[in-house]
């Protein structure tokens, strides 16, 4: 007789059910969850810092394996670990950011496919000095926004910069490509330096008419970090992050788009940023991303 399992709603809610394991701890896996709970970076609504405990919650309505209407089932064979948290000081950025570069190092050796549960997008430059020895390394990243600013009210670390300061410091990152550009607040001096820079830059009205150049825009099989601000996808099917753009992907594109970057190039780990649990009261939100974090990972682990 099998051993019951909880309903979605009981239990201690770790990541898809996965066993908890501190970071520094004896184990390893293909894929480990780490939580950055961190939103002191942003220039608008608070909130993301409770993503990580909201998407724990969310991911008991969908644990893996997975079996399809065509029969083939999915994750079977793939082996899951939660890292928990990083433990993050309340009011010091800098060595916030030294806690989540040396948290995400140490799963990043433990696991083949690190899942990084944000906080507010600043947190993608500590994330990704954990990959300064990966050579080549592309990111994509699916978002309203370039995040390539300079500076924003004399700060240089803020929500609008992890990507600038990533370039700035990381000889082995190649490109970046930026999907799903809208909205009427763009920073001209952000967007002349990545395109100087020879950065990809997608507005939203054009992904669907370009959708084979994107895909097909990188060398084949190179290493990509792939990072989804949640604000990438239009308010109406996520309405819970903190600055929502009009006339973003849908669920369907944004699947679509992930699943031909996987069978083209290797994603080498996934972020998911700026989810504000806080502003969806429906909860509507957390589920979404949850799910799209899962079908992530059927397709990177897909035969």
């Amino acid at each position: 007789m099998s051993q019951p399992t909880h309903l979605p709603y009981a239990g201690i809610p770790t990541f898809a059910r996965a066993p908890f394991q501190q970071p520094d701890g004896d184990w390893t896996a293909d894929v480990a969850v780490l939580g950055i709970p961190y939103d002191i970076a942003l220039g608008f609504r608070p909130g993301a810092r409770f993503a990580p405990r909201a998407l724990r919650e969310a991911s008991l309505r969908y644990v893996p394996p997975f079996t399809g209407l065509d029969g083939v089932t999915r994750l079977q064979n793939v082996s899951f670990v939660d890292a928990g948290d990083v433990v993050l000081p309340s009011l010091e950025p800098e060595l916030a950011r030294e806690r989540i570069t040396a948290a995400a190092r140490l799963v990043k050796a433990r696991c083949r496919f690190p899942v990084f549960l944000g906080g507010d997008h600043s947190v993608s430059y500590p994330l990704l000095r954990a990959f300064d020895d990966q050579p080549e390394l592309h990111i994509i990243q699916l978002d309203a926004h370039l995040d390539f600013t300079d500076t924003r009210n004399d700060t240089r670390y803020s929500n609008s910069s992890p990507f600038r300061r990533a370039a700035e410091e990381l000889p082995n990152l190649v490109h970046i490509t930026t999907i799903g550009l809208r909205g009427l607040r763009h920073d001209p001096e952000a967007v002349a330096a990545a395109r100087a820079r020879g950065h990809t830059l997608v507005p939203m009205e054009e992904v669907e008419a370009r959708f084979s150049g994107i895909v097909e825009a990188l060398p084949p099989d190179r290493p990509v970090y792939l990072s989804v601000d949640v604000d990438a996808f239009d308010p109406a099917v996520l309405p819970g992050t903190s600055s929502p753009e009009p006339d973003g992907f849908s669920y369907a594109l944004a699947l679509r788009l992930i699943a031909a970057l996987a069978r083209r190039h290797q994603i080498v780990a996934l972020d998911v940023v700026e989810l504000a649990p806080n502003l969806d009261p429906t909860g509507r939100s957390e589920l979404i991303v949850a799910r799209l974090i899962l079908e992530t990972l059927c397709e990177v682990f897909h035969d």
